[in-house]
C-alpha cells in the first residue's frame, strides 16, 4: 500500500463527503464475499474517476481531478482488487513540484511559468472513463489522448497516439461496434482551444486507426458524448460554449448560452465528411449520456438521459444555473425526407445518468437498458440502479440503501455468455456507504435486479464517487 501526503481542501461540495479524494494505493488479493459469484464472471472491471493529488488551484470543478483507476479482477469465484492513479505528465509534473501548479478548468490560473505546458500537454488528466480494446486498456479524459494502463497491475504506460496518427484527443465515451470490432470515436475543438469544430476518427479491430477527419460545427462547444448506429454519426452541439475571450476576462471558460440554440450534426458512417454533414435543430436542452441509438427503415432512435439545461456549469456571465435532473427521452430523426426532422418525448419517470446497454447490442436495435437513479427528493446521489424494457415500457429499481448516505457508480452489463440472449447477464456497480467510510461492488441479476445483490465483494476503504468503467473478458 503506498500512501500520498495529507492534504488541506477547500469547502468544496466535491471534495467533501463521498466524493473526498482518498490518499492511498491498495492491492488486496481476495476481498471477503456475501453470496457467490457467478461462475461465468471471469475479467476484470474497472472504475475511473478524479482524484486530486494536491489542493486543488481556484475554484475546484469536478471534472478537474487527478485520474484514478480501481481495478476489480473477478476469476474462479474470488475478488481481487487493487487502485492507482494515472501517471500522467501533470500528476508527475506536480508531484515532483509537491503542489498543484495547473487549473486544468481554466488556463489563465496556472502557477507562473507553466501555461505552455497545459496548452501542450498531451496527456491530461485521465480521470473520466476507459475502454478494452485490440489488446490494450486505454484511460480516457476527453481533452486529451488515451492514457494506456497495464490491465492487471494498472501501471502507466504513456499516451497512446496509435503510431503517431492520432493528432487529436479521444472523447471518454468511444463506441464499439459489437459486429466488426469498430472502435469509434471523436474530440471537440480539435483543432485547438474553443476552436468550433470535431474531429471523427475510427480504428479497426485490430487497434489500426484507419479514417480521421474534421467537421465545422455551428460554434465552440464541450461535446460529453456522441451516438453511433450502423450506418450514422450523430454529434449534439448543445449551448453549453467554449470561449477563449471568457478565459482571458476571468470569467467562465464554459458556461451555458441557451440564446446560442441547438443542433444536431448526421453524418453518414461509411463516406461522411464536412461536406455531407446534415444539421437538424433542436431546443436548447443537455445530454450528457446517452444510452444507446440505432437506425432503422429511414430513422434514427436515439435514448438519452436529458436535462433541461447543462448542469455543473454557469450562464456566460458567471451566475449558477438551477438544479436540473435528468430523465430518459428517445430522439427520432427522420431522415427520408429532404431535410431531416426531429423529435423528443419522454420515455421513462424516473430520473437517471449513466446509462447503459447489453454490450452487444451497441449500436444496433435493443430491448434491455440500464441506469443510475434516486429513489427520493432528499439526498445528493444516485441509490438506485434501474432498468427499462423498451419493449414493454416498464422499469425496475433497486435500492441499496438511503439516498442521502449511499452512493452507487454507473452499472456495467457483463452477459453470461456470449450467445446468451439480449439481458441476460450480470450488472457490476461500485455502492458506497458513507456512515462506514466503505466501498462495495455489488453483482445483480440483470433479469431480477429487484431481488438484490447476488454478490458482494467489501472493501475496507471508500471509492470516491466518480464518472465511468468498463468490464475486460479474460480470454480462454
Amino acid at each position: 500500500m503506498t500512501t500520498a501526503a495529507k492534504l488541506e481542501l477547500p469547502d468544496n461540495p466535491f471534495l467533501q463527503g463521498a466524493f473526498a479524494p482518498i490518499r492511498h494505493e491498495y492491492a488486496f488479493d481476495s476481498l471477503p464475499l456475501t453470496g457467490e459469484v457467478p461462475d461465468c464472471l471471469s475479467g476484470s472491471f474497472y472504475r475511473n474517476g478524479p482524484n486530486v493529488q494536491f489542493t486543488p488551484r481556484g475554484d475546484y470543478h469536478l471534472f478537474a481531478g487527478d485520474g484514478m483507476t480501481h481495478a476489480f479482477h473477478i476469476q474462479n469465484g474470488s475478488v481481487a482488487y487493487r487502485n492507482q492513479w494515472i501517471q500522467t505528465a501533470k500528476f508527475k509534473l506536480e508531484a515532483e513540484k509537491g503542489r498543484a501548479l495547473i487549473d486544468p478548468m481554466n488556463p489563465f490560473n496556472c502557477e507562473e511559468g507553466y501555461l505552455e505546458f497545459l496548452l501542450n500537454d498531451k496527456e491530461g488528466l485521465a480521470n473520466t472513463a476507459c475502454v478494452w480494446h485490440a489488446g490494450k486498456l486505454l484511460i480516457l479524459e476527453e481533452g486529451h489522448r488515451p492514457f494506456q494502463v497495464d490491465p492487471i497491475t494498472l501501471d502507466s504506460i504513456g499516451s497512446h497516439d496509435y503510431q503517431g496518427k492520432l493528432n487529436t484527443a479521444m472523447t471518454a465515451h468511444p463506441k464499439l461496434d459489437p459486429v466488426n470490432g469498430e472502435l469509434v470515436f471523436f474530440a471537440y475543438m480539435a483543432t485547438g482551444p474553443f476552436e468550433a469544430d470535431v474531429a471523427v476518427h475510427k480504428v479497426n479491430k485490430e487497434g489500426v486507426l484507419t479514417e480521421s477527419y474534421i467537421i465545422p460545427t455551428p460554434y465552440s462547444a464541450m461535446v460529453h458524448d456522441f451516438v453511433v448506429t450502423e450506418n450514422y454519426i450523430l454529434f449534439p452541439i448543445f449551448p453549453l460554449t467554449g470561449s477563449m475571450d471568457r478565459a482571458m476576462q476571468g470569467q467562465p471558460p464554459f458556461a451555458w448560452e441557451p440564446e446560442k440554440g441547438a443542433s444536431i450534426g448526421i453524418l453518414p458512417r461509411v463516406g461522411g465528411s464536412a461536406e455531407n454533414i446534415q444539421w437538424v435543430e433542436c431546443d436548447p436542452f443537455f445530454v450528457f449520456h446517452f444510452m444507446n441509438g440505432y437506425d432503422r427503415d429511414g430513422k434514427i432512435f436515439v435514448d438519452s438521459c436529458q436535462f433541461d439545461h447543462a448542469p455543473l456549469f454557469p450562464t456566460a456571465d458567471g451566475k449558477e444555473t438551477e438544479d436540473t435532473e435528468a430523465v430518459l427521452n428517445r430522439w427520432t430523426i427522420d431522415m427520408s425526407l429532404s431535410s431531416p426532422t426531429f423529435s423528443t418525448s419522454q420515455i421513462d419517470e424516473n430520473r437517471s445518468e449513466f446509462p447503459v446497454v447489453d454490450p452487444r447490442y451497441a449500436t444496433r436495435e435493443y430491448r434491455h437498458g440500464y441506469y443510475a437513479s434516486p429513489d427520493a427528493d432528499e439526498g445528493p446521489m444516485y441509490n438506485c440502479i434501474g432498468h427499462i424494457d423498451h419493449v414493454t415500457g416498464k422499469t425496475k429499481k433497486y435500492a441499496f440503501g438511503d439516498r442521502r448516505t449511499t452512493f452507487t457508480s454507473e452499472p456495467i452489463f457483463v452477459p453470461r455468455a456470449e450467445d446468451a440472449v439480449e439481458g441476460d447477464g450480470y450488472l457490476l456497480s461500485v455502492v458506497t456507504d458513507l456512515p462506514s467510510e466503505r466501498s462495495a461492488l455489488h453483482i445483480l441479476d440483470a433479469k431480477n435486479i429487484d431481488a438484490g445483490p447476488v454478490a458482494t465483494a467489501q472493501l475496507e476503504h471508500r471509492i470516491p464517487v466518480g464518472f465511468h468503467g468498463n468490464w475486460r473478458q479474460n480470454n480462454g
